[in-house]
């Protein structure tokens, strides 16, 4: 298990966009740009999005993901993250969608849900950074 070093904790902090790679059941990965989150006490890195999403049912046939995410203030700083959904959850998802919704947009979540919202939460296997 690998842990995001304190320097690069900020990345969290700020709207920064990150892109998360699942595997399509094929076999082929599958990337999208997501909002991200940082659960420290767990050291899970956290991904809110819809039940019926495609990363959401990639990661139900094979957990293994990547996450990469680059310093909106400098684009040569990086943290790339490779690991494992440890777990998909509906407790707090809501919610968590709406404090990601304040610090992206400063509003709450605008979109529609069409199912349900989830927590995937990764556990970092390997953390890279620049």
């Amino acid at each position: 298990m690998a842990e995001i070093p304190e320097s690069f904790l900020d990345l969290f902090e700020k709207p920064t966009f990150a892109h998360v790679v699942t595997m399509f059941p094929d076999g082929m990965p599958q990337a999208t740009p997501v909002w991200i989150d940082y659960d420290r006490e767990s050291n899970h890195v956290l991904v809110n999005t819809e039940r019926h999403r495609r990363k959401a049912k990639n990661v139900a046939q094979n957990p293994a993901v990547a996450v990469s995410m680059t310093d909106p203030d400098d684009p040569y700083r990086y943290l790339s993250i490779t690991g494992e959904v440890v777990e998909v959850t509906t407790d707090g998802a809501r919610a968590h969608a709406d404090e990601l919704a304040q610090r992206y947009i400063d509003d709450v979540y605008p979109s529609e849900i069409h199912s349900e919202r989830v927590l995937l939460r990764i556990q970092p296997e390997r953390v890279l950074h620049n």
